[in-house]
């Protein structure tokens, strides 16, 4: 078969794919949606509500309870014997195509945190439309990085007048959040802090290298974007080897720095084990190209993976990821908001979507509850965003007046987290998925990007 063949073949694929997807159809989608006779997992606190009603109109939930009345005319979608919790929340993405989005969708995942590097195309016309409703996909919030060098800054600002610019252009262009990055200068930051509140911009961000982390979170950053960077504001290695684990010490300096200063804290202890595997093993990346969700991850990021450089890395980062868990351990017990989050699809191995669920994975194996896991991934990205976001619609937690984000399980979450891979259906934005709607959607992106490769 000649290769000119097969792309006809891979375009009709693709085209097939596009029309089923297209029989999700928004036009003919009802206003009112009624989940009836289904257990609910609220998450404001640890309980499941046996036999609910849960009525959707326009997107919110309006009403929960046993003797909620349905309008005639409303969607109703039988949960008997199901479980119905938030949709969850990735709080540390690259992520920033269409079929990116499709794909956090079919995973369940319903709010998105791009924490820099998306493309403008992205945040002035796929955003509005996946905030609307108007596509598949999460509700997503955009930070500009902006950084001192060009080496990582999505804008490079050298003085402080650059920096407000910085942050006014954010704001015109739909930013919701400030990303701070590692070689700001002090008077940039301070600029930059300053501006952002004036704006109502969130501010998050790494340790900058000039500036104490103390100074960065009273100066509003009140997202710590990666758990690692505690390590790089709070330990210097006497003998300056940068693979050395921090005393424990360490662990009760973070904990009361942070809690002092109600910070949040993104814990990707997924994402920074499986840097630890791959660290001077290329079979282990090889590994990744053989499972089937890295066939959803966009080819320009495969590439990417494949020319990576932490397989030549020598050492072992095995004792940091153990210190980071039990860092986490330690920040959840004693009440530090952590929220979940990936870096996909930056790292080799971190895909979208499904990596957020190998994040709680790992969060349990570190020693959360199932239910602080999940509130990782649900109630706490919601209060965070409360915070930072003020105009935003509330989510995180299955309530009326929240956004209508939902997921739709076999099984009871707080009892096996894995149920969430596999959802019965999804509702974003009060848009509803079922299982076979999130397969094409999957099946779409896959076909997609075959299509590429063989052109």
């Amino acid at each position: 078969m000649s290769i000119r063949f097969v792309s006809v073949i891979a375009r009709a694929v693709v085209l097939a794919a596009s029309l089923a997807c297209s029989s999700l159809s928004f036009a003919s989608e009802p206003e009112v949606t009624a989940f009836v006779h289904v257990r609910v997992v609220p998450m404001d606190r640890e309980r499941v509500l046996a036999d609910q009603t849960v009525l959707i109109d326009k997107g919110v939930i309006t009403a929960i309870g046993r003797d909620v009345r349905i309008p005639k005319d409303a969607r109703v979608i039988d949960g008997s014997g199901k479980f119905l919790s938030p949709g969850l929340a990735d709080m540390h993405s690259h992520s920033d195509t269409r079929e990116d989005m499709k794909v956090y969708l079919a995973n369940g995942v319903t709010t998105v945190l791009n924490l820099g590097g998306a493309s403008s195309d992205f945040v002035d016309q796929l955003m509005p439309l996946l905030n609307r409703g108007e596509r598949p996909g999460p509700h997503v919030y955009a930070a500009l990085r902006i950084d001192g060098t060009p080496e990582y800054g999505q804008l490079v600002v050298k003085s402080a007048e650059q920096a407000r610019w910085a942050v006014r252009i954010a704001k015109t262009n739909g930013y919701r959040f400030i990303k701070v990055y590692n070689n700001l200068s002090p008077g940039a930051f301070a600029a930059a802090t300053d501006e952002a509140r004036k704006q109502g911009l969130g501010l998050a961000g790494h340790h900058l290298e000039q500036v104490p982390l103390a100074t960065e979170l009273d100066g509003g950053q009140f997202l710590v974007a990666h758990l690692e960077e505690l390590i790089y504001a709070l330990f210097k290695s006497p003998d300056n080897d940068p693979l050395a684990p921090p005393p424990d010490s360490v662990i009760d300096e973070a904990v009361a720095l942070l809690k002092r200063k109600h910070a949040f804290v993104v814990a990707d202890l997924f994402t920074f084990q499986t840097i630890a595997e791959q660290w001077g093993h290329p079979a282990v990346v090889a590994r990744y190209f053989e499972e089937p969700a890295t066939k959803s991850v966009p080819p320009r990021w495969r590439l990417s993976w494949r020319r990576d450089d932490y397989v030549k890395r020598n050492g072992s980062l095995d004792e940091r990821a153990a210190f980071l868990a039990r860092l986490a351990v330690a920040l959840e017990r004693a009440g530090v908001p952590v929220v979940a989050g990936t870096d996909a699809p930056t790292v080799p191995g971190v895909v979208p979507g499904a990596s957020l669920h190998d994040d709680l994975d790992r969060l349990v194996t570190a020693g959360f509850t199932p239910f602080q896991a999940l509130a990782s991934a649900t109630r706490t990205p919601g209060e965070f965003i409360g915070r930072t976001v003020h105009d935003s619609p509330a989510f995180g937690v299955v309530k009326a007046g929240n956004r209508a984000d939902l997921v739709l399980s076999d099984s009871n979450p707080l009892k096996d987290l894995r149920t969430l891979r596999t959802p019965v259906g999804v509702m974003s934005h009060g848009r509803w998925f079922g299982r076979d709607d999130l397969q094409r959607l999957l099946e779409s992106v896959v076909s997609e990007y075959s299509a590429a490769e063989l052109k």
